[in-house]
């Protein structure tokens, strides 16, 4: 079994064959998927999604880009949510500042309501990070010394610190497609490092395909992928990094439950 660890399956780009996209999922050995909020606006269609199928599960989050949009002065808003048996982390969340859809200042804010709702319920945190690895390593590090929280960095493509920081912690390190790219050689280093206890998979689906899907629409069956890379370079059989990443899924996601 392998379970696809971040995916959005509310995206339109799924809506007119989602039952589809699901049986291909499930025939590729792909046997639970998370599908993760990123605005609060549009929970409702993340939650729907999950609570259609017993093997999705979902979480609930402002992405940073949406942060100017959603601004959190606390955490009750995210908190609320989490009583629905169906969602079982925190996120994404994170700082982008790639892109800086939304100011530095609204990110962290809201970044650390995220914290605080993940302490609160005791549910992870999924973390998005690109062009921050400073800033991340240093609000992380802060705010565990107020309260332990746990998570894991998601479709981790960053660099060597924020993974060892993470590790510190006691997170857990997602990969994505990008770690089949050609010229993702410093991720495949980092990637063949972090211990197998620590690693998830996840397609980030509908972006960033593996190969030999690239520049396709990605969808969770696609994971079979990633995770076959991933088990190269760790020198371990297909099978076992799939049983090791699903363990470490409900190692993390506690509240979610396996499949039949």
């Amino acid at each position: 079994m392998l379970i696809d660890s971040h995916c959005h399956l509310d995206f339109p780009d799924f809506a007119p064959e989602l039952d589809d996209v699901v049986v291909r999922a499930r025939a590729a050995g792909v046997r639970t998927m998370l599908t993760i909020g990123t605005r609060l606006r549009a929970f409702d269609g993340v939650r729907a999604v999950a609570e259609r199928f017993p093997d999705i599960w979902c979480t609930v989050g402002v992405h940073p880009h949406e942060a100017a949009e959603e601004p959190l002065d606390e955490a009750t808003s995210l908190v609320d949510q989490t009583i629905h048996p169906k969602v079982v982390g925190i996120g994404e969340a994170g700082l982008d500042y790639y892109y800086e859809n939304s100011p530095r200042d609204a990110q962290i804010r809201n970044f650390r309501a995220h914290i605080e709702a993940a302490r609160a319920t005791e549910l992870p945190l999924i973390v998005h990070a690109r062009d921050a690895d400073d800033d991340l390593c240093a609000i992380l590090s802060e705010e565990m010394t107020r309260g332990p929280f746990t998570g894991l960095i998601h479709c981790f493509s960053s660099g060597r610190k924020l993974a060892e920081t993470a590790l510190r912690l006691g997170f857990y390190i997602s990969i994505s497609g990008i770690v089949t790219f050609k010229k993702a050689d410093e991720l495949r280093a980092i990637v063949a490092d972090v211990p197998l206890d620590r690693l998830l998979v996840e397609t980030d689906a509908p972006y960033l395909a593996p190969m030999p899907h690239r520049g396709k629409r990605n969808e969770p069956a696609f994971v079979v992928h990633t995770a076959n890379a991933v088990a190269a370079l760790k020198g371990v059989e297909p099978a076992r990094l799939a049983d090791a990443t699903s363990d470490n899924f409900f190692r993390l996601f506690t509240k979610a439950k396996r499949s039949a």
